[in-house]
Order: C-alpha cells, then sequence, then structure tokens
C-alpha cells in the first residue's frame, strides 16, 4: 500500500502533533515521523477530520521541528504479534521484549482493538475460580468469565494482593483437581520501577512467571503506552484463550493511571472536560476494556478479568470506581480500618460484592453448603458489627449474653477467616471449614440461613 508523507506539522502540544491537509487519515492508524537527523518516531492518530489530525507520538517529541518533520501515514492500525511462546515473558507498554532480547516467534499478528463480541455468542459464566483467599473465595467468590475489580485507597496492600493471586489462582474442577490449561495475563500501567522489580523477581522466585505474560509500563514511559496497555494484554490473553483454549485471569493494576493518561491526553487536545476533568468518554473507554472478558459459545477457553484501581482521595463515588462499577459485576473492596489492625489481606466483605457468586458454588463446583454458610457468615458479621458500635456508646454490660457472643464471633471472623498470611493458599474446603468453625461459636438456633441437614452435618452437638 502506497504511504501517504507529508510535511504540515502545525503544532507541538506535549506528546500531541497537530496536522493540518491530510486527506484520509484514520482513527488509530499508525504515522511515522521522521525528523531532521533521520531519526524516525512511531505515533498513533488519535483525531481525523479535513481540517485537523491530531497523533499522538509513542517516545517524546524533543528535537521535533515544525518544518523539518516529515509525517507518514501507514493506513494501518497497531497490531501485535502473538504466540504461545509468550507465556513466561516479560514485555513494555509497546509490546516489545524486556527481559532478554530475543523476539518470539509470532504465530499471527491481531489488531489490540479488538473486535466486539456479539452478546449472543457469549456463554454464561458458571465455573468457580479459586483464589486461595478466604475472602473472596467463600464470600464474594469470583467465576471464571467474570469481571470482577479490586478497589483499593493509597497505601493498602494491593500490589502484595495482586501478586498472591497472580501466584494462587487456579480453576478447581467438580473432582477438585485444579485445571491444567490456566494462565495469568498480567499488565502493569504507570508503576514505579522498584513494583516493576516486586512483580517480576516475585513472580520468578515463586514460578508463576511460567505460566503469566507480564506487560510492564513504568511512570516515566510514553502515556501513549499506559493507554495501549491494557488492550496489549487483552489480545495476547484472546489469543491464548479463543484460539489455543485456555483459560486465562487477566490482572490490570492500577486502572487509575490509565484514566489519568485519558484525561492528560483529553487535556492536550482540549476537549470539553466532564465530571472531576476527565473526558465525557471515559465511560465508553473503560467498557472497551472491561467487556472483553467472558465465554463464548463453542471455545473451550475463556478470559476472566481482574482490575486493580486506587480510589482518588479514598472516594468510592470519584468517577473512576464509580464508572467501573456500572459495567463490572462487583466489586472486592479494600478496607483502611482493617489495614489498621494489621490484617491482611484488608478486605472489607461488607461493601465487596460479586455479582455471579452463586454461578459458581454449589455442589459439583465447591461444596454443596456453600451457599448457606456464605449468607450465615454475611449475617453474623454484619450483626456483629451493628453490636461493636452499640457497644462503643453503650458499653458491654448493656449487651446480652447472646449479643456478646456475635461480638466475639466478629473479632475472630476477621482474625481467622478474613486474615491470612500473604503466602497462605486456602482450598475452599479449608475456607468453608473455618467458616463453620467459627458459626460454631453462636448458639444453633441463631443459624436461621442454613438448611438443618447442613447443621446436622458439619456441626454436630
Amino acid at each position: 500500500m502506497l504511504q501517504k508523507e507529508y510535511k504540515t506539522i502545525e503544532e507541538i502540544k506535549g506528546p500531541l502533533l497537530m496536522a493540518q491537509g491530510i486527506k484520509g487519515a484514520k482513527y488509530q492508524e499508525l504515522v511515522e515521523i521522521e525528523i531532521a537527523s533521520g531519526e524516525k518516531r512511531m505515533g498513533q492518530v488519535l483525531e481525523a477530520s479535513d481540517d485537523l489530525t491530531v497523533v499522538q507520538m509513542f517516545a517524546e517529541t524533543k528535537g521535533l521541528l515544525l518544518k523539518n518533520s516529515r509525517i507518514k501515514f501507514s493506513g494501518k492500525s497497531l497490531r501485535m504479534n502473538v504466540s504461545a511462546e509468550m507465556l513466561g515473558r516479560v514485555f513494555s507498554g509497546a509490546g516489545k521484549p524486556i527481559d532478554y532480547p530475543l523476539e518470539i516467534i509470532p504465530e499471527k499478528k491481531i489488531d489490540i482493538n479488538g473486535s466486539p463480541i456479539n452478546p449472543f455468542s457469549r456463554a454464561y459464566p458458571t465455573d468457580f475460580i479459586q483464589t486461595g483467599i478466604s475472602s473472596i473465595d467463600g464470600l464474594n467468590t469470583m467465576v471464571r468469565g467474570q469481571k470482577l475489580p479490586i478497589f483499593s485507597v493509597s497505601g493498602l496492600p494491593h500490589n502484595e494482593l495482586a501478586a498472591q493471586i497472580t501466584r494462587q489462582a487456579k480453576i478447581i474442577s467438580q473432582s477438585q483437581q485444579e485445571s491444567e490449561s490456566f494462565a495469568i495475563v498480567f499488565g502493569a500501567m504507570g508503576i514505579t520501577f522498584e513494583e516493576s522489580n516486586f512483580f517480576i523477581e516475585n513472580f520468578q522466585q515463586t514460578g508463576a512467571l511460567e505460566r503469566a505474560v507480564l506487560f510492564i509500563n513504568l511512570a516515566d514511559d510514553p502515556v501513549i503506552e499506559r493507554i495501549n496497555l491494557p488492550r496489549l494484554a487483552l489480545t495476547t490473553a484472546e489469543f491464548l484463550a479463543f484460539e489455543k483454549g485456555m483459560h486465562i485471569l487477566v490482572i490490570l493494576i492500577d486502572m487509575t493511571n490509565y484514566c489519568e493518561a485519558l484525561r492528560e491526553i483529553s487535556a492536550a487536545r482540549k476537549e470539553i472536560p466532564g465530571r472531576r476533568g476527565y473526558p465525557g468518554y471515559l465511560y465508553t473507554d473503560l467498557a472497551s476494556i472491561y467487556e472483553r472478558a467472558g465465554k463464548l459459545k463453542g471455545k473451550t477457553g475463556s478470559i476472566t478479568q481482574m482490575p486493580i484501581l486506587t480510589m482518588p482521595e479514598d472516594d468510592k463515588t470519584h468517577p473512576i470506581p464509580d464508572l467501573s462499577g456500572y459495567i463490572t459485576e462487583g466489586q472486592i473492596m479494600l478496607s483502611r480500618e482493617l489495614h489498621k489492625k494489621s490484617i491482611y489481606p484488608p478486605v472489607d466483605v461488607l461493601s465487596s460484592l460479586s455479582r455471579l457468586k452463586d454461578k459458581g458454588i454449589g455442589e459439583g463446583k465447591t461444596r454443596e453448603d456453600h451457599s448457606d454458610v456464605l449468607n450465615q457468615l454475611f449475617s453474623s458479621y454484619s450483626q456483629g458489627k451493628e453490636l461493636q458500635e452499640l457497644a462503643t456508646i453503650l458499653g458491654e454490660g448493656a449487651l446480652s449474653e447472646n449479643d456478646k457472643k456475635f461480638l466475639k464471633f466478629a473479632d475472630l471472623f476477621e482474625q481467622e477467616f478474613i486474615k491470612q498470611s500473604i503466602d497462605e493458599n486456602r482450598t475452599i474446603i479449608k475456607t468453608l471449614d473455618i467458616g463453620w468453625n467459627l458459626l460454631s461459636i453462636l448458639p444453633k438456633h441463631e443459624l436461621k440461613r442454613i438448611k438443618d441437614k447442613y447443621i446436622e452435618k458439619y456441626l454436630p452437638s
């Protein structure tokens, strides 16, 4: 295809180039900019019209001169080479290997923007994914094909939690055997060099890297890489899932950095801002990422997403968590209060929700009593927390003996069920057994959400 070349760059503003008189430019088309020294840099079309074409640079704009620079349009969008050999490798936000220089031998070249999935082609998520973390597996179960984000705040151990889930996550079959075709695609955006080293070294030392593909974008890398990284990760996941029949868990951290990059580019383009200065298309953009999870009819593989974001100013009504909550099927909330009590992982189970949990639990998936135990633990912990507030006002002396048992239950629930070590990998059976052990503190007549046959079987007198 004949490439069109122009010398009509009118303005350079931060990472953006503004060019006039471009005919036939397309949104997300790749461009090549050649400067006076002969050096070539790549970019991508962000906006195309008869009057003005806006190009986002993949590299810095330092050294670019308006009169001496040429801009060449390729007529193609950004595509990436994919292969099963990507497992065990670490890539940059541009999709280039950064662990060692050996390039992968591509099996296919795919547009990173993906293709819309026909809703009719989707299969309903139904299979349990075990993370080894009781507060997730037991109470806010993740299901294969689901999108379940983690909402954190600055200073909480979400990096450690993301690494632990990457090491431990697995699909458990009806025979309680681990699925052999399970892998992780891990994408980190806008992180520091120290955080990058933490993830890479952690995965190498624990052996998790062998079944993972890592994409790393550092805070000082080009903004456009931060925009493209989740799409590179999801393109890889789609290839492994739907071409290779694997079950893929995609972990994206930190989506707040991604949204900040969107806002930075939007401001440079002088767009009219929406809520809190974020672009009005933030919802649509996030949906284009989150909706690339799921199962397809007739396909063996699946994609499950666990995006992780830090809520600015600890505000869950902020546009990023607010819009993410609309698109996804629940959220795992992390709590400062639990973190101050030295409880890891500090999952606030009362504020957390997995809308598809009922589809992934029960006989043949986890255990027959899972649903009843889940509901009773929620109810009893909630009642215990309410009584803690009442005791603060009236004193424990004003509480009945029955109330004091719920107080004790709430304390032990946090210390024994929610709290676990950073390398503890609990099976769902152990999680449920811990739940039964805690429920034994309460009188049997208070276990109103559990069927009598389960009480007789798992809580004999």
